[in-house]
């Protein structure tokens, strides 16, 4: 039996790398658990002018829509504030989790063992699991105290993926720069289900 993939997705700017990456995963017939911060309702409303629902059922739906995926995969779509659900577990195995993109505020409460929601708690499942944790920051510049926190999740065994684009692969569009930060997100859980062109050297 395969184990599903936990996407996570935080109140930080930047949706598009949470579609983009859901999009993939989706194509590629991945089973996804989706949890989204409270702070995601507000962000959809001001980056898109779209509401968000709040029901899971109807929340799969949105996701899908939104990525253009409408049967490939598997999507289950979980409330922030149930911390009873499954991914709260460290008995339920998965592949990992992937949270992107990643707040500030998110990364403060990880680092230090704070866990308000499902989405902190199923990140904190990971640490302590011993499982790959994948964190996708869009925030700039860091301060001080986001580097410590930074600095303490890496030493925590969490993998830093900054979504920070690169300009080897001539990229044309906007999904071009956010397809490569994916495609490094995923990289770190061994996932390969983007098509970009790779580094090949000189």
């Amino acid at each position: 039996m395969s184990r599903p993939l936990i996407l996570g997705i935080t109140g930080a700017s930047g949706l598009i790398y949470a579609v983009r990456a859901l999009k993939y995963l989706l194509q590629a017939d991945y089973e996804i658990e989706l949890v989204a911060s409270k702070a995601v309702y507000m962000v959809w409303q001001a980056e898109q002018n779209i509401r968000m629902p709040s029901e899971p059922v109807q929340q799969e739906s949105f996701w899908r829509q939104q990525a253009g995926v409408e049967t490939s995969g598997k999507l289950i779509c979980h409330p922030w504030s149930d911390v009873g659900a499954t991914i709260a577990s460290g008995s339920y195995r998965t592949l990992g989790m992937l949270v992107i993109p990643c707040s500030m505020s998110t990364v403060a409460k990880l680092a230090t063992g704070l866990s308000s929601d499902l989405l902190e708690r199923t990140a904190d499942v990971q640490l302590k699991e011993g499982r790959k944790l994948v964190l996708v920051p869009r925030e700039t510049p860091f301060s001080l105290i986001h580097l410590r926190n930074l600095t303490a999740l890496a030493e925590a065994g969490a993998r830093i993926v900054p979504a920070i684009p690169a300009w080897y692969h001539n990229p044309q569009t906007i999904e071009d720069l956010v397809d490569f930060v994916v495609a490094r997100a995923l990289d770190q859980l061994d996932i390969d289900c983007v098509q970009f062109d790779r580094w090949q050297g000189h």
